[in-house]
């Protein structure tokens, strides 16, 4: 029995047009830069473009589809093929050890306010000659 599902049984992404070129610039690993790079547009076009205040013309709302590996009909309406989201639990790991490094930095930002307040201590006292 042939499956009987087609684009227009998905649920659609709500987001705007730059919304999911973020997502799925994101979700590939890609840089504004980088991205803007491929493309062979400067980066602010691609900001531009992902803060909705323009669009991509034709050709290279082809081009994004394919870099981003995503429909066209998904960046145009949130139908059709969007990017592979993240694992949960792989993202949860990766929060973990952003936390991790984070609370190492406020050890670190803490033993360094002491050792300053202890130089400027030591910096307001008369000089004796």
């Amino acid at each position: 029995m042939p499956d009987s599902t087609s684009i227009f049984d998905e649920t659609p992404d709500f987001d705007t047009i730059g919304g999911r070129l973020s997502r799925a610039r994101e979700t590939t690993g890609l840089s504004v830069k980088e991205l803007a790079w491929r493309l062979g547009v400067k980066m602010a076009t691609v900001k531009a473009w992902e803060s909705d205040r323009s669009q991509p013309d034709a050709r290279r709302l082809t081009m994004l589809s394919g870099l981003l590996n995503v429909s066209l009909s998904w960046v145009l309406h949130g139908i059709g093929t969007s990017p592979d989201e993240p694992d949960p639990s792989e993202l949860a790991v990766a929060v973990s050890a952003q936390l991790d490094r984070l609370k190492l930095l406020h050890v670190e930002t803490g033993h360094l306010i002491t050792r300053l307040e202890g130089d400027l201590a030591r910096l307001r006292q008369p000089a004796f000659d």
